[in-house]
């Protein structure tokens, strides 16, 4: 910081200013700062600053999947938030494991995050504690946890794929199968079975047409594996919740090489509407989150919690609903 004052014959001091976007120095001051730091390729040290305000920066955010393009928007959506407030995203992937969420949420809190940003509601109890005792705002995203940490943004996963097997109902199917993983790692597939029971019940339905198959996240793969266990064991089975649209690509896939017609045969539907939903064919009808808005929302959220605690407030918890969509479209 000594080089770069003496290049731009101002003190120290005004150089750290200038650095901050709170600093207060004059736009021709900055320019020849700016200019010094870009010749001699200076970085900023704020390991002090952030010793002394008890900010470092940085916004912990984990998610169950990179890879994952509903994940990705909603990374992409706190991203877009936070930069804007000099923030930055530490990003971290889970694997729908919560024992890897634990050792995640105990390897960013040492490192002192203004915030983090969790995704579903359920979490060991051991890193539910740490995250309780953090001292920072906590967001969870993507559920409506029964009992939150501290500020939720999400939906019911169970209201979701209810209101989709109430709307197949309606298009006439009454054998309806679903298909979803063989562990209960993902929380969120756990619930989109609940919510398909719960209409299957309602209902009056056949009951007991589910099949279990697979890690989470399911695969296209295991999806189209996993429409011909269902087929197999419930010839008469008119159509299939699927847990992701992912897997319902999988088993539309797998329909098309057996020959059996989608949805003449046999109707599919997903959850999540990814891109693939929109372009596979027949196109998948599915449940729409708008993952990008999970993101904008939550990154806000956390803002006005640091913003509180700037002031000296206490953060009121806040549980914001985002809301869902069936859309139809030719699979059923």
């Amino acid at each position: 910081m000594a080089e770069v004052a003496a290049r731009a014959g101002v003190s120290t001091m005004t150089v750290s200013r200038a650095l901050k976007r709170d600093g207060a120095v004059s736009e021709e001051t900055r320019r020849r700062i700016l200019a010094a730091v870009e010749e001699l390729g200076y970085v900023l040290d704020l390991s002090a600053g952030a010793l002394s305000s008890k900010r470092t920066g940085f916004v912990a955010v984990l998610v169950p999947s990179i890879n994952n393009s509903n994940f990705a928007d909603t990374a992409r959506g706190i991203t877009e938030v936070i930069e804007d407030q000099g923030l930055q995203v530490l990003l971290g992937a889970t694997d729908y494991d919560i024992e890897k969420e634990e050792h995640l949420v105990q390897t960013m809190l040492t490192r002192r995050p203004d915030g983090i940003i969790v995704t579903d509601g359920r979490h060991t109890p051991r890193a539910r504690r740490m995250l309780q005792a953090a001292g920072i705002p906590v967001v969870e995203i993507w559920d409506l946890p029964a009992e939150p940490i501290d500020h939720v943004v999400g939906f019911s996963n169970a209201e979701a794929s209810r209101a989709l097997v109430h709307r197949l109902y309606q298009k006439g199917y009454r054998k309806i199968g679903f298909i979803g993983g063989a562990s209960r790692r993902d929380s969120r597939g756990a619930d989109r079975m609940l919510g398909y029971l719960r209409a299957i019940e309602e209902l009056g339905l056949p009951v007991g047409r589910t099949i279990a198959f697979g890690d989470p996240p399911i695969s296209m793969e295991q999806g189209g594996q996993a429409i011909v266990h269902l087929i197999e064991q419930w010839p008469d089975v008119d159509a299939a919740v699927c847990v992701s649209d992912l897997s319902a690509f999988g088993a539309i896939m797998e329909c098309h090489r057996r020959g059996w017609a989608v949805p003449g045969r046999i109707g599919i539907a997903g959850f999540g509407d990814f891109e693939v939903s929109r372009w596979a064919w027949p196109r998948i009808t599915t449940v729409a989150v708008n993952c990008r808005t999970i993101g904008l929302e939550a990154g806000r959220i956390l803002l006005g919690a640091l913003d509180d605690l700037q002031r000296k407030r206490t953060p009121m918890p806040a549980t914001l609903i985002v809301p869902f969509e069936v859309i139809e479209r030719e699979s059923t």
